[in-house]
């Protein structure tokens, strides 16, 4: 959850203007005029000098030269390449040594990252084009390390190709939906540990590693499905049908996870024997470059203990490589920042107070601690083999983004040049790199660059979208900071109207997410629903309180055990300081927010008297009572060890001290925050007798989108705020 709505384009439809008519249509905003343009995923070559793209028309790969951007050669082209069966393709993966090429098309969602698709495997130097299994679509495909295996997950069972013979065998044979899944993870690990995919190689293609999920026993979730309109789904025309799958709330049941090992030759599945409490976690497992050691991370479910181990694939006895502790919670993110190399591997801990990177060898031993200070390294990119590590960092501010490379001896140096928010893609080598660049006046600029920071050549400037935006009447974010109420500085940005008057009040709408390690007060591009607003005589404002990210430890989880409690105090503060403020009009002031910040927009409505005018809740959670283990439990533990803090952070429990007038949108087929959020905190309402809109999506997900929904939402929500904020002024 926590990621997915920080800038969530809401745009409003059928405002009537505060103060004037702006000049910004929503139908422009909606068809993406105004968007960016975005490059499509580099996949750089072993040779550092060239990299991969696949054509925006998704029908070839090409290949570029970094220096020159120009096309050396095309690898897969749908039109030329033997016994093709499609025109264009999703996605591809290169296998290791280069030779072969996995497309896929036909992709089928099932949650927010996972999807199936039909897989096709390509030998480049044949120019030809072979189905990877004719038995149904396919998941995770993942080739052998020597391109010449691929391992794949159908029906919750593993399956292995082998390309030479042509011959598919099984690897699992237990997989059931519900009860069994091998390879691919279970509903609460994709939303929360971001993982889809747990199959691994070893280095000599002996091994196929992997995690087998049991949820036999996690309580079992039903959504039901009405027949709707886009898409019309004509079975449930008289009747509703349901979707059921496993989803373990606050002190439930979680899945039971283990760690299992295929051998090639033998076709033996055996478990390994990892240590691992019967209730915890293991978010991620990876080969070394020793093919006689997995490494196996794992998490106890309190999450505030993280340990890697090296475990061994032949014996399956697992040895503690590294341990980490936090007195609150190990950020999830940090397991994403393990990388090997032969002879050590890169490890990311907060335990000086911000995140920052530790070389250690194989066997656990720490090597140096590369990165140090009062900030936090947000991305590690690469090392170049002889003794220099390169990263992103927010050392400039937590406001910004850059790129940077420290040598063995601690010497740093800043290798982007720009200040904004800056993010680098290295090819393996680290000679060259790609770097996305925006600030907050700047849409993105992709350039290419040497390493040491040296600009060769731009890919794109986004110079039609520059163009356009110079004859265009539109609002720059203002950055400040004040003093919540206990004395401690808070970041935020406020858009005034684009017309904006001396002497004159405006209306304020509070844009926010609050989430723990979340961020939107950035020095980054944007144009959505915010613009829309102060084109309409609105002044938008956010700001990020205490919980949120960027600020080290400390200040991120001091919302520890009693989420939503100073999150809401800072954004009540923060309306208090804008309401101060000569030009706004402090007796129309909403907030805004999706998903955890819809949560935040409840809780700040609940926690204050007379401050809000009006808020927007869009799929809130209400009480974390009703949310996943995963999340819920690493930063509330569970009901039953905190029901204090259960019951002080729910807003259910606040519904009689709800202050302003509220919009509530919920989708009915939201498999993150259930539809049982809102129907239990609208009832909450109507008991405590509390007047309140409510817009209803039907089969709608947690992204409450398809054909018309948004706009309609985008009008509803903007009537509201008209309503509310701007008649009887």
């Amino acid at each position: 959850m926590k990621r997915i709505f920080y800038m969530a384009a809401i745009l409003f439809a059928g405002l009537q203007p505060a103060v004037y008519a702006g000049d910004l249509d929503l139908k422009d905003i909606v068809s993406g005029k105004y968007t960016q343009k975005y490059q499509e995923t580099f996949y750089p070559l072993s040779d550092g000098i060239h990299y991969l793209q696949k054509t925006p028309d998704k029908k070839m790969i090409v290949k570029y030269a970094y220096r020159t951007g120009k096309a050396v050669d095309t690898l897969f082209n749908a039109e030329k390449a033997r016994e093709c069966p499609f025109e264009t393709f999703d996605g591809f993966v290169l296998c290791e040594d280069e030779t072969k090429i996995m497309l896929y098309t036909d992709v089928e969602r099932i949650y927010r990252r996972s999807f199936k698709a039909n897989y096709y495997t390509f030998e480049i130097k044949r120019n030809l084009v072979k189905p990877l299994s004719d038995k149904g679509k396919q998941q995770i495909a993942t080739f052998s390390p020597n391109g010449r295996m691929v391992a794949f997950v159908r029906d919750n069972n593993i399956y292995l190709k082998k390309l030479d013979y042509g011959t598919e065998s099984e690897v699992t044979t237990d997989g059931s939906k519900n009860k069994i899944i091998n390879g691919t993870t279970d509903w609460v690990y994709e939303e929360e540990f971001a993982e889809t995919n747990t199959l691994a190689w070893s280095s000599d293609n002996k091994i196929l590693a992997f995690l087998r999920f049991d949820e036999t026993e996690v309580p079992e979730y039903s959504i039901q499905l009405f027949e709707g309109q886009c898409p019309q789904l004509t079975q449930y025309a008289l009747y509703p049908g349901e979707f059921k799958y496993k989803y373990p709330v606050s002190g439930q049941k979680n899945s039971t996870v283990g760690v299992y090992t295929y051998t090639v030759e033998t076709r033996a599945v055996k478990k390994m024997n990892v240590p691992l409490d019967s209730d915890g976690y293991i978010p991620r497992i990876c080969f070394t470059k020793n093919p006689d050691q997995l490494a196996v991370m794992t998490l106890n479910r309190h999450q505030d203990e993280f340990r890697m181990y090296a475990t061994n694939p032949k014996s399956g006895i697992s040895k503690l490589m590294i341990q980490d502790q936090s007195k609150y919670w190990i950020d999830p993110d940090n397991k994403n920042y393990v990388t090997f190399y032969p002879e050590f591997f890169i490890f990311a801990s907060e335990k000086d107070g911000h995140r920052h990177l530790y070389q250690h060898s194989l066997t656990g031993t720490l090597i140096r601690q590369l990165t140090k200070g009062n900030w936090d390294v947000t991305g590690y990119l690469g090392y170049d083999g002889k003794n220099e590590f390169y990263y992103e960092s927010n050392a400039e501010g937590p406001l910004y983004q850059a790129v940077y490379k420290v040598d063995t001896k601690g010497k740093i140096t800043k290798i982007s040049t720009k200040k904004g928010t800056n993010s680098a893609t290295f090819n393996p080598s680290c000679t060259y790199f790609v770097n996305a660049y925006s600030n907050a006046d700047t849409p993105l600029r992709y350039t290419v660059n040497d390493k040491q920071g040296k600009e060769i050549r731009v890919l794109e400037d986004n110079k039609k979208l520059i163009t356009l935006l110079s004859s265009t009447h539109y609002s720059h974010k203002e950055f400040f900071t004040f003093k919540n109420d206990v004395g401690i500085d808070l970041n935020g940005y406020i858009m005034k109207p684009s017309n904006f008057k001396e002497g004159e009040k405006y209306p304020v709408v509070m844009v926010q997410y609050s989430g723990p390690g979340s961020q939107m007060v950035l020095d980054k591009w944007a144009f959505d629903w915010e613009q829309y607003l102060t084109s309409n005589g609105f002044i938008v404002a956010c700001v990020d309180g205490r919980g949120t990210g960027g600020r080290g430890e400390a200040f991120t989880k001091s919302v520890y055990l009693k989420l939503g409690i100073a999150e809401a105090q800072d954004q009540i503060a923060a309306a208090r300081y804008l309401g101060s403020l000569e030009y706004v009009d402090n007796k129309n002031i909403a907030i805004w927010g999706w998903s955890f910040g819809g949560y935040m927009t409840l809780m700040s409505m609940s926690l204050s008297s007379g401050v809000f005018k009006a808020g927007v809740a869009i799929a809130p959670v209400t009480d974390w009572r009703y949310y996943d283990t995963v999340y819920t439990e690493r930063y509330m533990r569970t009901p039953k060890e905190n029901m204090e803090g259960y019951i002080e952070s729910s807003p259910l429990e606040k519904a009689d001290k709800l202050s302003g007038n509220l919009l509530i949108i919920s989708g009915t087929a939201d498999d993150n925050v259930h539809y049982l959020n809102t129907l239990q905190y609208s009832e909450a309402l109507v008991q405590a007798n509390k007047q309140f809109d409510m817009q209803i999506y039907t089969n709608r997900d947690h992204h409450i989108t398809g054909c018309n929904t948004r706009l309609h939402l985008y009008t509803k929500v903007c009537n509201f705020l008209k309503t509310q904020l701007t008649n009887n002024k």
